[in-house]
């Protein structure tokens, strides 16, 4: 498991909120830390596809290993790569319990998943990578749906995007389908061509 490191390190360093809170330190600070964070540099095709690439990952926080083989796998698929790759990532169980908005970040989605505190079609899961199919109901156990951070999400969040349905009283949902690109609810812009180019 490659170490992400510190969760709004990569946040400043593009200067967006990559981690989706409103409080992160890059709306803040939109520059670089470091004493020549604002110093206007000159970038080159390359740097800006590596932090593009950098964006995603941070996005799902993906290491760079797991990273590459989505890339395979998108790259093998008769589908557009890019739009693919994101489609990989966002039906990963702990990006769909995030979006379904029963954590705040990708960071707490992971934890209720490899904690077993996630449940797909009444399946303890605890691998955050699973991927999750159309038609399959998630669900919290019962003791994570007393969760304080769990309640606060839930009240918090907006409604779930078209591609998955959400009951805010029973705290569950479903994947009803794969989402179109224009669905996912990125925090940033993000453009996957530049990361594709960044593995081809």
């Amino acid at each position: 498991m490659d170490k992400i490191g510190p969760k709004h390190r990569m946040c400043r360093r593009v200067g967006a909120p990559l981690c989706g809170r409103p409080n992160c330190p890059a709306n803040k600070r939109p520059y670089p830390p470091g004493q020549h964070g604002r110093g206007r540099k000159r970038i080159s095709e390359y740097q800006t596809r590596l932090v593009e690439k950098q964006k995603m990952r941070a996005i799902y926080a993906v290491g760079e290993r797991q990273m590459r083989k989505y890339y395979e796998r998108a790259h093998r698929s008769m589908a557009v790569t890019g739009e693919e790759l994101l489609k990989q990532l966002e039906t990963r169980i702990d990006a769909v319990v995030l979006r379904l908005g029963f954590a705040l970040t990708i960071h707490q989605a992971r934890q209720l998943v490899s904690h077993g505190h996630v449940l797909i079609d009444g399946k303890r899961i605890d691998v955050p990578s699973a991927q999750v199919k159309a038609g399959q109901e998630i669900s919290l156990t019962d003791k994570a749906r007393d969760f304080i951070a769990v309640r606060e999400a839930i009240q918090i969040t907006a409604d779930p995007p078209g591609y998955l349905y959400r009951n805010k009283d029973e705290i569950k949902g479903a994947f009803i389908r794969v989402p179109e690109r224009d669905e996912i609810p990125l925090p940033v812009t993000l453009e996957e061509r530049l990361v594709v180019e960044f593995y081809s």
